[in-house]
């Protein structure tokens, strides 16, 4: 079966809500400060509704098995988005999707006029941020906007060259 990226749609807001809460819970990070106690995650359809901002998700049949999204999060320039909430369910990780969505994001960064696209991250997620790493993204010293994650404590930042 192949897997489908398209936008999230109404109906795609639970499963999504499952795929990022377990995952947090996975790494032990289903505390404070983190999107698992983000009220957005539960609504994630409509927290993309915003203009600056998308969300994808990929699709195994009718299972949603990932999700990635753009979001120009409060006290970013006007010209940097945040990459958010990008999971992938743990039987579907390492095989490549993580990287489909984040170069999904970037590209639609650049067409909707962003030139840096930013990110929050935590140790546990090494992966994560090894992929981030390969993907052009490299670390600041400090975090930037006001995403309220005052939990993650590696920030990242991508320079689009378009």
């Amino acid at each position: 079966m192949s897997i489908i990226i398209r936008e999230i749609q109404p109906q795609d807001n639970a499963a999504m809500a499952v795929i990022i809460k377990t995952s947090l819970e996975e790494f032990g990070l289903n505390i404070p400060g983190t999107a698992y106690f983000d009220e957005s995650t539960n609504h994630l359809y409509e927290s993309f509704r915003i203009p600056g901002s998308r969300y994808y998700v990929a699709a195994e049949g009718e299972e949603l098995i990932a999700g990635a999204g753009i979001y120009p999060t409060k006290g970013l320039s006007d010209d940097t988005v945040e990459l958010v909430k990008m999971y992938v369910a743990s039987v579907h990780r390492g095989k490549g999707l993580g990287k489909i969505l984040m170069q999904k994001c970037i590209a639609t960064a650049d067409e909707s006029g962003y030139k840096s696209v930013y990110l929050e991250s935590m140790p546990e997620l090494a992966a994560a941020v090894a992929a981030y790493k390969k993907l052009g993204f490299e670390l600041l010293d400090k975090p930037i906007g006001d995403t309220g994650h005052y939990s993650c404590s590696i920030w990242m930042l991508h320079q689009i060259c378009s």
